[in-house]
């Protein structure tokens, strides 16, 4: 069981109206199983990858009308402290500090540039039992129009360093504004801010883009469509993997990375 530093992504869960929908779309794209819905947790579903909890579905609230859309839940070891910095960085806390059993502490927020994330303080549950690999979390961005918003907010809330891409000559990354967030003496990268450029519609808000691993990009783009969600971004490759942004049949957002097919030189950060 990983012990996650304080910062770093440690679980994600998302709400469908059809659980039994996204379970079995979800099944198919990222080889998931799932658990017993609990109960006593408005039926909350864990997902499982060579059994080992990668994930959550979870239906919606009564009374909540909300879209399916995941959310990424950052570790803290004081989640009333870290709601409280959360305030006064100029962001929103949206529920909580809220002591979920014997499990941990939740917190849903708002960063000042509009993107939904959480925090969780664990207790019995520690978060991923899985990650980096295929059917689990690899790694996540923060999708924003005002960067700047971003990058002053994360590092007064978690103890983050960050450090920006240089584009280099490359003229498909010549616009690229994109900076990695990291934790520990060691720069641990946990999180990418990107800055969303006009390909992405208006109405389109600043969110956080949730990569999973899978053994075949286009495979899991292919099962997507297969079963109703749509392809908006690649399959690409890049030095990180083949990646694809795609939506569930629900419109809740994700990308696919094959981290075993890399192509290119990884760029450098200043």
């Amino acid at each position: 069981m990983p012990e996650f530093s304080e910062g770093a992504p440690c679980w994600v869960d998302a709400m469908f109206t059809d659980v039994e929908g996204a379970k079995t779309f979800y099944g198919d794209v990222l080889g998931w199983t799932f658990g017993e819905a609990s109960s006593e947790y408005g039926n909350y579903t864990q997902a499982y990858s060579d059994g080992k909890a990668v994930a959550a579905v979870v239906p919606p609230m009564p009374g909540v009308d909300a879209p399916s859309q995941w959310c990424l839940y950052f570790a803290s070891p004081d989640a009333a402290a870290t709601a409280e910095k959360i305030g006064s960085s100029g962001g929103e806390v949206l529920m909580g500090p809220m002591q979920v059993g014997a499990f941990g502490t939740m917190v849903i927020a708002k960063e000042p540039s509009g993107a939904v994330f959480g925090v969780w303080q664990p207790g019995e549950h520690k978060g991923f039992e899985k990650m980096g690999e295929a059917g689990s979390y690899a790694w996540a961005e923060v999708f924003t129009r005002e960067p700047a918003k971003a990058d002053e907010f994360l590092p007064k809330v978690f103890p983050y360093g960050a450090q920006q891409m240089d584009p280099g000559d490359d003229p498909e990354t010549a616009d690229m504004d994109f900076k990695i967030f990291s934790v520990g003496d060691g720069g641990n990268p946990v999180l990418g801010r990107m800055k969303m450029t006009d390909d992405f519609p208006p109405e389109v808000p600043p969110y956080v883009q949730i990569y999973f691993g899978v053994p075949d990009c286009d495979e899991a783009v292919a099962k997507t469509k297969k079963h109703g969600g749509k392809l908006h971004f690649g399959p690409m490759d890049s030095p990180f993997g083949r990646f694809a942004a795609v939506t569930d049949p629900q419109g809740a957002a994700f990308a696919v990375i094959d981290m075993s097919t890399t192509v290119g030189e990884m760029p450098s950060f200043g």
